[in-house]
């Protein structure tokens, strides 16, 4: 007989949780799993690069464990498996530097892998798995219900002088073909530039790594980063298929928090960029979000949807509005305080370059 760790609520899950279709921060355990397809003969190689992996993360804050299984019908798929206590520690750790150095052994050896992350919501199991969760232990309570958009962003800085240059190349480009697959479709591409830095937000109704690879291979895209490429603080050789993927890996943006209001009204695109202290852009981003839900929250607000993007002190929020403005900090003093005490620098409305949708989005 199996039990689960804690009841379904009576209340309606749609009424709990329709405005937030994606967050990070409820406290929920997290699932990684994580994909891999490892070359032909480089099967023990693989294994020694992750036991030494394995001890090195066992030390990174809120990890709980993890395992590695090998498929019993292709020696050459993996499969990695960790636990941790919540979202926040593993995306700190997988957006640092130190994760993109950790897991450097493990290229050379790996073909491709895919990795997905998951809040658990429910448990089961036998004697080992305790009625109740452990002190400290919230299951998300409610599913999470989402309009079948997935929403990622790219961000990068080119160097002092050049932004002129950049934004005519990424305003002035053909748009890559939305329809990727029979399940994938581009929906919607935002780019905005503050000061030097790049943000590239896009839309995605299916599978957002398929989409991903799809545009890279559209010949007006390849065209418009090779026109690029000398302007970028950070090298790279979209040839090098190393050197392309440590900038694209170091230029992911997450999106962490997603919040839409009753009103579906279209709106106003803006973004917003909030420098954050070392080590506070989880926590600002936090913030950001919990604002932005209030504000969702009331019919009067201008905020209609929102989505804030967070890598390491670098966070963004892509916000749709009433009108053609919105406040960069909270309107209660108390909020806007906090606020700026995680800011590095002031929080600036970004200039938009370009926002395409598809014909039939």
């Amino acid at each position: 007989m199996t039990t689960t760790s804690e009841r379904p609520s009576e209340t309606p899950a749609r009424e709990v949780s329709r405005r937030v279709s994606q967050s990070v921060f409820d406290g929920s355990p997290l699932r990684v799993v994580l994909l891999v397809d490892v070359y032909d003969g480089a099967q023990q190689q693989f294994l020694e690069a992750y036991e030494q992996l394995c001890s090195q993360v066992t030390q990174v804050p809120g990890h709980v464990s993890d395992q590695l299984c090998q498929s019993i019908e292709n020696p050459s798929q993996w499969l990695i498996t960790s636990e941790w206590e919540s979202a926040p520690p593993f995306l700190t750790w997988v957006n640092s530097e130190e994760h993109v150095h950790m897991v450097e052994p493990l290229h050379s050896c790996v073909r491709d892998t895919r990795s997905l992350r998951f809040h658990i919501v429910r448990e089961t199991g036998g004697p080992a798995i305790p009625a109740e969760p452990a002190p400290g232990r919230r299951l998300q309570a409610h599913p999470r219900i989402g309009d079948g958009v997935i929403r990622h962003a790219l961000t990068f800085t080119v160097k002092p002088g050049t932004e002129e240059k950049v934004a005519a190349i990424l305003a002035d480009y053909a748009s890559p073909k939305a329809h990727v697959d029979d399940t994938t479709q581009l929906l919607r591409t935002s780019l905005f530039m503050q000061g030097n830095r790049v943000v590239r937000a896009i839309e995605v109704r299916g599978d957002l790594l398929a989409a991903l690879r799809h545009v890279a291979r559209q010949p007006e895209v390849r065209a418009v980063e090779e026109a690029i490429n000398p302007y970028l603080e950070q090298d790279r050789d979209l040839d090098d298929q190393e050197s392309a993927r440590m900038f694209f890996t170091r230029a992911a943006l997450p999106a962490v928090h997603h919040v839409v209001a009753d009103d579906q009204a279209e709106g106003n695109r803006l973004a917003l960029f909030y420098p954050a202290r070392a080590g506070q852009g989880m926590r600002l981003a936090e913030l950001i979000s919990q604002h932005d839900q209030t504000a969702a929250d009331d019919p009067a607000s201008a905020v209609l949807r929102s989505t804030v993007f967070q890598r390491d002190d670098v966070v963004v929020r892509l916000v749709d509005v009433r009108g053609n403005s919105v406040d960069a900090l909270p309107a209660d003093a108390a909020g806007a305080a906090e606020l700026r005490t995680l800011l590095a620098g002031d929080a600036a409305r970004m200039d938009l370059v370009t926002d395409r949708r598809a014909s039939d989005a």
